[in-house]
C-alpha cells in the first residue's frame, strides 16, 4: 500500500522527504493582493464569483444569521461544540502572561507590560471540509487574550452562505464580526481593509497554498501566525499496537489534503506489514478516499528501526506536526522528544482527541517547522512592551558607562545624548 523502508539500508535524506505543493502560486497571489487592496468590495465579489460561484450582495453575515445558526444547530452537537469551547478556554487560560516590575537601590524602575493586539482576523477554510474546529480553536484564545476585536473570514457556498455550524461555532466563541469571502483575497481584505472588511493587526488561521502564500505576502503589513500546511502525522508504534488503530490514525491525516503527510516508525516488521495491510482495508470505506489514497502515494512511509529510542531520533530530525507515541510508558519517551507540534501519548490518545476536544491548540507547526515555531497560544495575541525609568542621579552613575558604548559603535549623538544632561550650560 505504502513503502517500507528501512532506516539501516536507506538514506535518512530519503526518510525526512516530503512532497509539497508544487505550483508557484506567488505571481497569482500578488495580482489578487493588488487588486484588493486598489478595488476592494468590488474585487471580493468578482473572486467570490470567479473561485466560489457565488453572487454576493452582502459580504458581512448579519449578526441575526450568526444567532439563528446558533439557536438552529443541533442541541446534542451544540453541546459537545459548548464542552470542547470550555476545555480550550480552561487550557488557554493557563497561558495568560502578566508583566513584570524590577525596582533597583538607586531608583531605576525596568519593567514589561503585555497588552492585547487590538484586531485581530481568523481564516476558516470552508469548502469539501468546513473546520468548525477551527474557529474554536482560533477564537478562544484571542478572547482569552483580550483582543478588542475578533473578525472572521471564510469561503461561501454557492449559495453565498457560510456553513451554519462555523457561524454557530463563531457565536460560541466570542467572534465580533463574520464575512462571506476566502482564498488569497480574504488575506489581502483582513491585510488592507475594504469598504466592508476592516483591517486587522494579526491574522491567524490555515488555509491552502494560496491562502498561505497570501501570508507571506502580507507579512510586515500585519502580523502572522504561521505559513502552515499541509497536514502530518507521524507514529512511533512498538510491537504491542493494534494495527487497525495505528491504520486509522494514518489515515486520520491523510484524508486533510492530497499533499498531507502520513508516516509510521516502528522497530516491529511484523506491525509494518499489518499496517499497510489495514491501510488497503480501511482506505475504501472512506468517503475521502481518493484524497487519502494520493496523500499516502505522495508522502506516506512506513520506516523500520532497530528500535525505539533510533525511531525517536527520527522522529526529531522530521519535527512533524503531530507525533503519536504508540509505546508502552510513553512518558518515558517523552522526555527524548525534542521536535513536534503536539504529542500524543499512549494507545488510546488519537491525533484526533486534540482535533476537537481535549484542549490544547490544533494549530500546529507544519513542514518541519516545530524544530523553532510552537502551537498557537494565547501568546499570539498579545504583544510585550518595555518600560525605563532612570532618576537623575541613577543616570549620572551610568552616563559615562552609556557614552564609552555609544563611542565604541561610533554613534557620538548617543554619547551626547547622555553626557549633555550634567553639563554646565
Amino acid at each position: 500500500m505504502i513503502r517500507i523502508l528501512d532506516a539501516g539500508q536507506v538514506p535518512l535524506s530519503e526518510i525526512l522527504a516530503r512532497t509539497q505543493d508544487s505550483r508557484n502560486v506567488t505571481g497569482i497571489v500578488a495580482g489578487i493582493i493588488d487588486d484588493v487592496r486598489w478595488n476592494g468590495d468590488a474585487a471580493l465579489r468578482r473572486y467570490a464569483s470567479r473561485f466560489d460561484h457565488a453572487e454576493l450582495t452582502d459580504l458581512e453575515v448579519p449578526a441575526e444569521e450568526l444567532d439563528g445558526a446558533l439557536a438552529g444547530l443541533d442541541p446534542a452537537f451544540r453541546a459537545v461544540l459548548e464542552e470542547a469551547a470550555e476545555r480550550i478556554r480552561a487550557f488557554h487560560s493557563k497561558q495568560v502572561r502578566n508583566g513584570f516590575r524590577l525596582t533597583e537601590e538607586n531608583g531605576v524602575i525596568l519593567g514589561q507590560r503585555v497588552t492585547p493586539i487590538e484586531k485581530v482576523g481568523l481564516y476558516i477554510p470552508g469548502g469539501t471540509a468546513p473546520l468548525v474546529s477551527t474557529v474554536l480553536m482560533n477564537a478562544i484564545p484571542a478572547k482569552v487574550a483580550g483582543c478588542r476585536e475578533i473578525v472572521l473570514v471564510s469561503p461561501p457556498s454557492t449559495d453565498g452562505d457560510i456553513h451554519p455550524a462555523i457561524l454557530a461555532a463563531a457565536r460560541i466563541a466570542g467572534v465580533d464580526r463574520v464575512f462571506r469571502c476566502g482564498g488569497a483575497q480574504a488575506i489581502a481584505a483582513l491585510a488592507y481593509g475594504t469598504e466592508t472588511v476592516p483591517a486587522v493587526d494579526k491574522i491567524t488561521g490555515p488555509g491552502n497554498a494560496f491562502v498561505a502564500e497570501a501570508k507571506r505576502q502580507v507579512f510586515g503589513k500585519v502580523g502572522i501566525d504561521m505559513i502552515a500546511g499541509p497536514s502530518e502525522i507521524l507514529v512511533v508504534a512498538d510491537g504491542g499496537s493494534d494495527p487497525r488503530h495505528v491504520a486509522a490514525d494514518l489515515l486520520s491525516q491523510a484524508e486533510h489534503d492530497k499533499n498531507a503527510s502520513a508516516v509510521l516508525i516502528t522497530d516491529s516488521p511484523a506491525l509494518a506489514e499489518a499496517v499497510n495491510g489495514e491501510l488497503e482495508r480501511q482506505l475504501p470505506l472512506l468517503p475521502r478516499q481518493e484524497i487519502a489514497a494520493a496523500s499516502l502515494a505522495a508522502n506516506g512511509k512506513i520506516v523500520l528501526t532497530a528500535d525505539i529510542a533510533q525511531a525517536i531520533g527520527i522522529a526529531n530530525a522530521l519535527a512533524p506536526e503531530h507525533l503519536e507515541l504508540c509505546v508502552e510508558d510513553p512518558f518515558r519517551w517523552l522526555e527524548l522528544v525534542r521536535n513536534a507540534g503536539s504529542v500524543f501519548l499512549g494507545r488510546s490518545t488519537p491525533e484526533a482527541v486534540g482535533d476537537y476536544f481535549a484542549g490544547p491548540n490544533h494549530t500546529l507547526p507544519t513542514g518541519g517547522s516545530a524544530r523553532f515555531a510552537s502551537p498557537l497560544s494565547v501568546d499570539e495575541f498579545v504583544k510585550k512592551s518595555q518600560f525605563i525609568y532612570y532618576p537623575g542621579p541613577a543616570l549620572a552613575e551610568a552616563a559615562d558607562k552609556i557614552a564609552a558604548f555609544a563611542r565604541q559603535e561610533a554613534l557620538e549623538a548617543h554619547a551626547r545624548s547622555v553626557l549633555s544632561r550634567f553639563e554646565e550650560e
